[in-house]
């Protein structure tokens, strides 16, 4: 077990400046000449504005970084992201935009009128796009979770325009987490009305760019629609299943509480966590849908209570889907241990806090796809590799029990990547994630999910981001070609930070690229081929 008594992890959420053009990298060790393209990812750069502190770790104004890579030379570049919630917070020089985690105030230049006025104008949505960054077409976008999402260039890192995504679906927001198929079409999910108001979770699909030329976005269109378990209260839905047959949405007890989401939030100067609440009693419902034919099968699936934000894959085999997930377990909501407060703590406090968390696990759910009511009391999974189990009950429930494929105390394996262009949706053997200790991310991890060994790289006081697997042009297996990682390593010799190159084989370094500044904690990201 590994300690950060020095607390070297405080310096991922420290406020940076932007850079005015790319700054070369250092590089030791050799770049693979066949590694060429950029690697983008966004974080939290901004945990301030003047005296007004940011709360939560999904707060801070968005930054968008680029590391270049080009006949082995590399280059390091950000900006931050040109959000109505930044340009307002600049222009007033006062958080203006409530967000996640943070109660924007009322403007304290208008008088008893106006501002009594404004109560009824309802909540103005942020669009602090801090999580993710991914391609639409031609186009390349900026998110986080509500209904706007914000085109962005990927070259020069400049903002082009914010995208409200209600004026062409019907959503009330999407994951940071759509899948793009290697055609080039996005699947996403959002919570939406149903019918008769109850609320319900709609599957977008946006169609890759036509020969028209047309933006894509005006051609999304609902594929199938969830029902959801209670109609006033939809789950948080962070990312989803998907194969080339069939959805899966995972439907967990961490709830929004509408009644309060939609009232007046500046009465009672509220924000989105103060709108969370957790279901005690209904586990968790998992639902399955047939991709093409965007038909519900009327199965329902059932299993003990956990959170969950990432799927690591989902294939079908033999008229099962096998549903490998980063749960954390328990119906409290994990968001709640993660305000900066916590997050930049001592360590001893910090373990303290993880103590009290939902506990991290790896899982395998296998569902059967075909249901025989002459099963009933059985379990229904014969797959020969999988101690995980379905057993049909009476009321027609049929109960999950999970294969564990990665647990350790309050050691995560969070922030999954697999070889995605060849393997999402399809049988497959590896993944990456970023392992958190007590929610500090202080290793790498490579994760054999038949046989459950594992790889690691960790050095004292460094503390990598999210690994990003690229293969090889002429891979001949699942795990030929790197992994990419943002790494800071405070107090650890001069550069503060640097990004890593692992051989995904053996998760050995292959080189590093130092750069002269800080580099913030960042979440999510792809590489963009050159």
């Amino acid at each position: 077990r590994v300690e950060h008594p020095a607390g070297g992890y405080k310096k991922l959420f420290e406020t940076v400046e932007e850079l005015s053009s790319p700054v070369t990298a250092h590089v030791t060790g050799w770049i693979p000449t066949w590694l060429r393209g950029s690697l983008l990812r966004c974080g939290p750069g901004l945990f301030e504005v003047g005296a007004e502190p940011f709360y939560h770790l999904f707060d801070g104004q968005a930054l968008l970084h680029k590391f270049d890579f080009k006949e082995g030379h590399v280059t390091y570049h950000r900006r931050f992201v040109r959000t109505d919630a930044y340009v307002r917070a600049m222009t007033e020089k006062r958080i203006v935009i409530t967000e996640f985690g943070t109660y924007a105030y009322p403007d304290p230049c208008k008088n008893i009128f106006s501002r009594f006025f404004s109560y009824f104008k309802g909540v103005e949505v942020t669009d602090n796009a801090l999580v993710n960054v991914y391609p639409i077409g031609e186009d390349y976008y900026a998110c986080t979770e509500t209904n706007f999402i914000t085109r962005i260039n990927p070259d020069t890192l400049e903002t082009i325009k914010q995208v409200d995504l209600c004026k062409y679906v019907s959503v009330n927001g999407a994951t940071a987490h759509p899948h793009i198929e290697n055609d080039g079409t996005v699947y996403n999910i959002g919570n939406c009305f149903g019918k008769n108001f109850s609320l319900a979770y709609n599957i977008i699909r946006i169609p890759p760019l036509q020969a028209d030329k047309e933006d894509p976005i005006n051609k999304a269109e609902v594929v199938v629609q969830f029902p959801c378990s209670d109609r006033f209260k939809p789950s948080y839905v962070h990312s989803f299943g998907l194969t080339s047959d069939h959805i899966v949405f995972v439907e967990t007890p961490v709830k929004i509480n509408l009644i309060k989401f939609l009232s007046s939030w500046s009465l009672w100067g509220a924000n989105y966590m103060d709108c969370f609440e957790s279901n005690e009693t209904m586990g968790v419902w998992l639902h399955v849908a047939e991709k093409k034919k965007g038909r519900l099968l009327n199965i329902k699936y059932r299993t003990s209570a956990f959170n969950l934000f990432h799927h690591i894959n989902t294939y079908e085999d033999n008229g099962f889907l096998i549903v490998d997930l980063c749960t954390w377990k328990g119906f409290e909501f994990v968001y709640n241990y993660l305000y900066l407060a916590n997050l930049r703590a001592n360590w001893d406090e910090v373990k303290r806090q993880a103590e009290k968390a939902p506990q991290p696990e790896a899982r395998r759910y296998v569902l059967p796809l075909n249901i025989d009511k002459a099963d009933t009391g059985k379990n229904l999974v014969t797959l020969p590799y999988t101690t995980a189990t379905a057993t049909l009950r009476s009321d027609e429930t049929v109960w999950l029990e999970p294969e564990v494929i990665f647990s350790g105390p309050r050691h995560a394996f969070e922030f999954p990547q697999i070889n995605y262009k060849k393997y999402c949706g399809k049988p497959y053997t590896y993944t990456y994630g970023l392992g958190l200790n007590h929610f500090v991310p202080d290793r790498l991890c490579k994760l054999n999910v038949k046989t459950k060994e594992t790889w690691v790289w960790q050095e004292p006081d460094s503390y990598p981001s999210e690994p990003i697997f690229i293969s090889h042009p002429d891979a001949l297996e699942e795990d030929d070609g790197v992994v990419l990682s943002i790494v800071i390593s405070p107090g650890v010799g001069p550069k503060p930070a640097y990004l890593l190159i692992l051989n995904a084989k053996d998760m050995s370094e292959v080189a590093r690229a130092e750069v002269e500044v800080n580099i913030p904690v960042t979440f999510h990201g792809f590489f963009k081929r050159a």
